[in-house]
């Protein structure tokens, strides 16, 4: 058992673990040697690479937890979705769902044998990985992939789904629930192949107003989280990013932690959810391109802000981008261990 496991269960730790949203990426150069032979796709599917990309950060960094390396999107391949990733843009769906004549495209019923690459890696990288560390499973919330499925790629004015949102509602919904039932599945996978815990991320959650969040996006995470508590009775973290203003309300779940970005204090946090939730985070990504003495400074304010909560896993407000310093990185797991003892 790691020491994210002990926090969740409220146990004492020595001192406040860490892990880092992204930890395996482009901004280190043993993951670019890796990621320069194989596409990206081949990386999630393969058990190997996956495997070895997913150890990197636990070899060079020391940080407490694994997670493992994939994506979010690649579950809606069996749904019916192209999926392509393309260098420089990113992951683009060819065949976006805009109405619901869209809707009949798509495979209610997908072959859940897609998803023994999954399986795979994870019980490789469990394995592997000492056992005094964890390994977090991981997904996309419902209303991050449908902003894929419908966007047909990133957006910044979420034109599409929130216009199929409004205009569109029972075609929205149906989408939703089809991407809900597919997730609950592709969790349990990995906490039944030897994940730990999983983690829910709800990337573009933020992107909505507190009442269309709570109406369109937050009864398909909680319906999520609640089945695999009954399913699986392992930790689940929900991370929505931008939900600082109603945080309250996305708290509000069976999830074991909260994930909280930069835009909103751990102390204000726990305030919110009454103190009910171990709450993960929350250090801004750019900080890491700070002088150290700066991202210090910041190490000292949430490890304060975190005191008297329920509990606290270090990690980022996101995650980490390509260009990010590696010594930066190492010195912020270094530094929370350093500042955190007890």
């Amino acid at each position: 058992m790691g020491l994210l496991l002990d926090v969740i269960e409220g146990k004492e730790v020595p001192y406040t673990p860490t892990w880092l949203m992204r930890q395996a990426g482009r901004y280190m150069p043993e993951y670019r040697a890796v990621r320069s032979q194989h596409s990206f796709l081949d990386m999630c599917y393969k058990a190997e690479v996956a495997c070895e990309v997913t150890m990197q950060p636990i070899d060079i960094l020391d940080v407490d937890a694994a997670i493992l390396f994939s994506d979010i999107l690649p579950p809606l391949i069996p749904m019916g979705l192209d999926l392509e990733y393309i260098p420089g843009t990113g992951p683009v769906i060819n065949n976006p769902i805009r109405c619901e004549k869209d809707l009949e495209r798509l495979n209610f019923s997908p072959d859940l044998k897609f998803f023994q690459y999954i399986q795979d890696a994870v019980s490789m990288i469990r394995g592997k990985l000492p056992k005094e560390k964890d390994l977090i499973g991981f997904a996309g919330a419902p209303f991050t992939m449908a902003s894929y499925a419908i966007e047909g790629g990133g957006s910044k004015s979420y034109e599409h789904i929130k216009t199929l949102m409004y205009r569109e509602p029972k075609t929205f919904h149906k989408l939703m629930q089809l991407i809900t039932d597919v997730t609950k599945t592709y969790l349990k996978m990995q906490l039944d192949a030897g994940a730990q815990m999983v983690q829910i991320f709800d990337s573009w959650g933020g992107v909505l107003s507190r009442e269309d969040y709570l109406k369109n996006a937050h009864p398909y995470s909680c319906e999520i989280i609640s089945w695999l508590k009954k399913q699986a009775s392992k930790p689940v973290i929900h991370f929505v990013k931008g939900a600082g203003s109603w945080f309250d309300a996305a708290s509000n779940s069976e999830a074991d932690v909260c994930g909280v970005d930069w835009t909103l204090d751990l102390d204000l946090a726990f305030k919110a959810c009454n103190n009910s939730k171990v709450l993960q985070g929350n250090l801004d990504p750019i900080a890491l391109f700070a002088p150290q003495e700066v991202i210090e400074q910041k190490l000292k304010l949430i490890l304060d802000q975190a005191k008297g909560g329920k509990g606290h896993i270090f990690n980022l407000g996101h995650g980490i981008i390509p260009k990010t310093p590696v010594e930066n990185v190492k010195f912020v797991v270094d530094k929370v261990r350093e500042l955190s003892a007890r």
